[in-house]
């Protein structure tokens, strides 16, 4: 059964795309020259303002039902397949970097020190996404389950009279515990990506700055389009 947040973000996410198709076309229409600089300039402005809502966005919903966007219900199997941490892996974005755009000895060393950053930020957040594994299956935890299994197992339904059981009380508790630590790691790895995408931006060029964001909107969209013909 779809939840209210799952239904508000889904049309969220359809109008943040549709969005996005508009200002891919408005990059990949924008003349090259350096004359048009100003243009490219505006252009980057508006497509790091739009990503930036896309996170204001998820992380007011994911406060709200946190497991949803570990497995979300707006995007297909095959975009699911790619997730890393509920979104792109940051690394994927510096294979982007330079497919249309010819790079300095200085930006490539400045790219190159970004890369091995950022690099060891998603082995934290990995970690950190394996101690949240650990912990659901944690032998507190199990043992909760356990417990609680047999309660009910014995006494039968529980009725409303059950609702301040110690037991019950304990296992909120936990699970309220896993979800705060969940909602923790995905805003690591946002954060992450983030990071990645403004520290490239302030490498590259406006008119480079406009080739990254058109490759990576192309790539999310037709990810997205392909998913949907499967």
């Amino acid at each position: 059964m779809t939840t209210q947040v799952q239904k508000n973000f889904s049309n969220y996410f359809e109008n943040w795309m549709s969005q996005l198709e508009e200002f891919l076309r408005l990059l990949l229409i924008v003349p090259k020259e350096i004359s048009h600089v100003k243009d490219h300039e505006t252009l980057v402005n508006k497509m790091t303002a739009h990503h930036k809502d896309y996170y204001t966005a998820k992380w007011a919903a994911a406060h709200e039902e946190i497991l949803s966007f570990f497995h979300p219900v707006w995007l297909s199997p095959l975009e699911n397949a790619y997730l890393w941490v509920t979104g792109w892996k940051p690394s994927m974005a510096f294979r982007l970097v330079g497919a249309n755009s010819e790079l300095s000895d200085e930006q490539v060393k400045n790219i190159d020190a970004l890369k091995a950053k950022i690099r060891a930020e998603e082995e934290r957040v990995e970690r950190e996404m394996e101690r949240q594994q650990v912990a659901l299956g944690d032998r507190k935890m199990v043992e909760l389950a356990r417990l609680n299994s047999s309660r009910v197992r014995t006494s039968g339904c529980s009725s409303d009279s059950d609702s301040n059981n110690p037991l019950d009380r304990l296992v909120e508790v936990a699970l309220k515990g896993l979800m705060v630590g969940l909602e923790r790691v995905m805003k690591m790895a946002d954060c992450v990506r983030l990071k990645t995408l403004k520290g490239l931006l302030d490498i590259l060029n406006p008119t480079q700055c406009v080739d990254l964001l058109a490759a990576i909107s192309m790539l999310q969209i037709k990810m997205r389009k392909w998913g949907r013909k499967k």
